[in-house]
């Protein structure tokens, strides 16, 4: 089986050495994103749902560079740093994963990269 490196600049770069995503098969593993705004480089300005949403962009993001959507998305692993905002957070998840939402795991961490409140990581399936 071949695997290939997926990358865009519509995401922002990975921070250490990892790829954004790999294609192996017809599976893209997704690395985890942080709401980094790959425009500016900054992590964004706001609560857990500001973040919450640039996650789920620069998964977007990545899925269509891979010619994929987030429609395609099987499984995503959700890190939060406080559970208590899991409902806040389902409210911006349900936004982007409402029809046939992927199979989910949720855990609470005690320290994120930046110290950002969230990061998503998934595993996409192209047709």
């Amino acid at each position: 089986m071949n695997k290939t490196i997926i990358s865009t600049d519509q995401a922002p770069a990975a921070i250490g050495p990892y790829s954004q995503a790999v294609k192996a098969g017809n599976f893209l593993f997704i690395s985890g994103q942080i709401p980094i705004d790959p425009a500016t480089g900054n992590v964004v300005a706001g609560d857990i749902q500001d973040q919450t949403r640039q996650c789920i962009k620069n998964l977007q993001a990545i899925c269509e560079a891979a010619g994929a959507s987030l429609r395609d998305v099987v499984k995503t692993s959700v890190f939060i740093k406080d559970m208590n905002q899991f409902a806040r957070v389902n409210e911006i998840y349900a936004q982007y994963f409402s029809d046939e939402p992927p199979a989910r795991a949720c855990v609470e961490v005690s320290c994120l990269p930046k110290n950002v409140l969230v990061e998503i990581e998934a595993v996409v399936y192209i047709k």
